[in-house]
């Protein structure tokens, strides 16, 4: 990239930089240290803030850049992603937003724990939930290092890994200075940027085709290398009976992960009612759907106007599809109008991925917080809520740390593909516990204990036995071999065995199930009686 690339998208980026932290010193200075302001902002939000908010904390880098890499590669296949993602707002709509906005307070554990002993069902919900926001943190830190490798023009290993860094340090900063309020208006911000940007960038790809959809598609698969297999079904994931099975396990984990992701389930508290939290979810559809058909439009036009090579060989993952279509798109490489756009486009991208990383270190620091540390050292009820809150701040640093680290090490995977690893997590320890405890009136302590760990020890260890990990040339670890998992998703094995964790501890538990408590739970669930 020449240095005028550089230079704007840098001060578009610093100027984002700029507003999201004088928003997150302004709410500093605005707040009181509770740890409901700290946790859910006062849960002051309406329906339409909070669900501007959930669609800027869902649609990620994974989405803007990972699917549209992956439709640029793979075509019909690719595709795939988009629908799962959508497809999963319905459970969460259907099944969980309203019940857990009136059973909980905070985190996902505070719905278990409701009708269970607290103890062991917070250890366990608050590791599991810690697990799933750290795997999500890594794949938005991979992306900030693609972008930035591209943006400073080239694959360089030291620009990667200072802006892995940087975007570790800036989400510190704007969680334990501003906390939920402030995450919540940086997560606003970012949605309204990302759709702008995304209709720019649509409008622009069907105006060079003169609104021909077909003719769009028939140059894509022109230029893909793959021919008419591009547009078909099979390319990425039909090419065996493993690859069908591994595209099942994927479609599982996305439709059925995202009602299990703790910094999603931590939005439906910031608002005052169950109502307020439905309707959220429905503005959210709205966005998250039209942004994901999009995704569809830039990714195949990635692929009939830049060519599938171009974008292989900027980045063999396809993670820089979309600014390599801005450049495009507006002239090229040495025009002002490419420059421009590419600039804009890489400074959206950069700030989808600053409040992503926000709003998950903030679920993920709450629930250390909240359910470990608060679990294990008990105090008064004033003094806990407050060291609560320091606690959750010192947090926030430490899974910035890791998740820093970790995105160094898998920096060179799709982002996309790794968001699908976090979903299976989360399908497979949160989503099993959290439709028990809600629905199943004989759910005892145990079956909550084991369904948790049931789930997210197997998902974690089917990974590290995956192709993903070692095997091959692709993997985390190239040069040593422990592949005995022949799927790169755990979602088809590790989703069945969380349930059924939950129900072997359930029947096999001594303790008997309170109906006295799960009457109240459901009440409470269905109704809003009682909720806070």
């Amino acid at each position: 990239m020449t240095g005028n690339h550089q230079t704007l998208a840098l001060l578009l980026f610093s100027a984002f930089v700029a507003v999201t932290l004088g928003i997150t010193t302004w709410v500093s200075r605005n707040r009181h240290g509770s740890a409901e302001e700290f946790y859910a902002g006062g849960r002051l939000f309406s329906p339409m803030e909070n669900g501007f908010a959930i669609a800027g904390d869902y649609m990620s880098a994974a989405s803007f850049l990972g699917i549209s890499g992956l439709i640029a590669l793979f075509g019909y296949d690719g595709l795939l992603y988009s629908v799962g993602f959508l497809v999963a707002w319905l459970v969460v709509l259907f099944l969980v937003a309203e019940l857990v906005r009136n059973c909980g307070r905070f985190t996902l554990a505070d719905v278990v724990a409701s009708r269970m002993r607290e103890r062991p069902v917070r250890i366990a919900a608050g590791t599991s939930s810690v697990t799933v926001s750290v795997l999500y943190l890594v794949a938005q830190m991979v992306g900030a290092g693609s972008l930035v490798a591209l943006l400073l023009g080239g694959s360089s290993g030291a620009a990667q890994a200072w802006t892995v860094v940087g975007v570790g340090a800036l989400m510190v900063i704007y969680v334990s200075l501003g906390g939920m309020r402030a995450t919540t208006w940086i997560q606003i911000v970012k949605a309204v940027l990302l759709m702008g940007g995304t209709i720019a960038l649509t409008v622009l790809v069907l105006a060079r085709f003169h609104g021909d959809f077909d003719e769009l598609l028939r140059t894509a698969a022109a230029r893909s290398g793959h021919g008419s297999d591009f547009l078909v079904p099979g390319l990425k994931y039909g090419g065996s009976w493993t690859a069908r099975f591994d595209f099942i396990s994927l479609g599982l984990a996305l439709v059925l992960g995202t009602a299990g992701l703790p910094h999603i389930l931590s939005r439906f508290y910031t608002v005052p009612t169950a109502r307020a939290a439905r309707r959220s979810v429905i503005w959210s559809i709205g966005l998250i759907g039209s942004f994901y058909l999009m995704t569809i439009v830039l990714g195949f036009g990635a692929a009939a106007i830049v060519g599938s090579d171009a974008v292989r060989g900027s980045n063999a993952a396809g993670n820089t599809a979309v600014p390599l279509l801005a450049l495009d798109l507006g002239g090229g490489a040495d025009s002002t109008g490419g420059t421009v756009l590419f600039a804009i486009v890489a400074a959206i991208a950069f700030a989808t991925i600053l409040a992503v990383v926000a709003g998950i270190t903030l679920a993920s620091s709450a629930s250390v917080a909240h359910d470990l540390y608060a679990t294990l050292r008990k105090r008064g009820a004033d003094a806990k809520q407050y060291s609560e809150v320091t606690v959750a701040r010192v947090a926030a640093a430490g899974i910035g740390v890791l998740a820093i680290g970790l995105g160094l090490l898998a920096r060179d995977l799709n982002v996309a593909f790794l968001v699908g690893l976090a979903f299976a997590v989360a399908a497979s320890a949160n989503l099993p516990v959290l439709l028990y405890s809600l629905f199943w009136r004989n759910f005892t302590t145990r079956g909550a204990v084991w369904s948790v760990y049931g789930g997210l020890v197997p998902a974690l260890l089917l990974v590290v036995l995956s192709p993903v990990v070692s095997g091959s040339p692709t993997s985390l670890f190239p040069g040593v071999d422990f592949q005995y998992f022949p799927l790169e998703n755990p979602g088809l094995v590790s989703i069945p065995l969380g349930f059924l964790a939950g129900w072997l501890g359930t029947v096999t538990s001594a303790e008997p199930p309170d109906e006295a408590k799960h009457a109240e739970t459901e009440v409470r669930a269905l109704t809003g009686a009682g909720a806070v």
